[in-house]
């Protein structure tokens, strides 16, 4: 108990370490991966007091408030709903143990620090992480291109095709349109798994 409080005083239990692949099952985190959908972990960090699991699919964070605690609380953030921005890494200075890795998911800021020596495994999560950021940049893009089309269409539809009389019947079908458009623009830009992108960068 001593040493517990004594490495929350010297700030060393947020010092995280790379936890193995063969270890991911003896992990918290394990439990609350959708191991039934198909959710598998590419990476995890685990602190005295936190684990910070990214899956194929999101990040699940169970979040410690001190290590002295037992107690958990279990944060699940999925990629699709979460963006992912501002990637960045604070590398360890000449007697610093740790370094850092920042980012944001849907504006929630995360940091997490990381013994210096995880540095070539860090780096590897950093591009993982940055393309994963990019690629929903796009696709945020081209989306918003989708939706300017569409109103742009519906502007001249209007003005070229309400004249026969028959609104319900060119409402309803603009209305489907406009429904299918969106649905389709959505599920083909709207990407939930980037497994792909973290076998990539990250050899286990």
């Amino acid at each position: 108990m001593f040493k517990k409080i004594a490495s929350d005083a010297l700030g060393l239990s947020d010092i995280g370490k790379i936890i193995a692949p063969e270890d991911f099952d003896k992990t918290e985190s394990d439990d609350y991966v959708l191991h039934e959908e198909n959710e598998r972990i590419h990476f995890l960090i685990k602190s005295k007091s936190d684990e910070y699991c990214f899956t194929n699919r999101a990040l699940i964070h169970l979040d410690g408030e001190k290590a002295t605690s037992s107690k958990r609380n279990i944060f699940r953030y999925d990629y699709y709903l979460y963006p992912i921005k501002n990637v960045s890494v604070e590398t360890a200075g000449t007697i610093d143990l740790d370094l850092e890795i920042k980012f944001s998911l849907g504006g929630q800021p995360i940091s997490v620090d990381i013994d210096k020596k995880e540095g070539e495994a860090i780096a590897d999560l950093y591009k993982s992480l940055v393309t994963i950021s990019q690629i929903q940049e796009e696709n945020d893009r081209i989306k918003e291109f989708a939706k300017d089309s569409l109103q742009t269409s519906q502007s001249l539809f209007t003005d070229n095709r309400f004249h026969d009389g028959n609104v319900s019947s060119e409402f309803e079908k603009a209305t489907k349109f406009a429904f299918d458009w969106f649905n389709s623009t959505y599920n083909e830009n709207t990407r939930k798994d980037f497994g792909d992108i973290f076998d990539k960068y990250i050899q286990n």
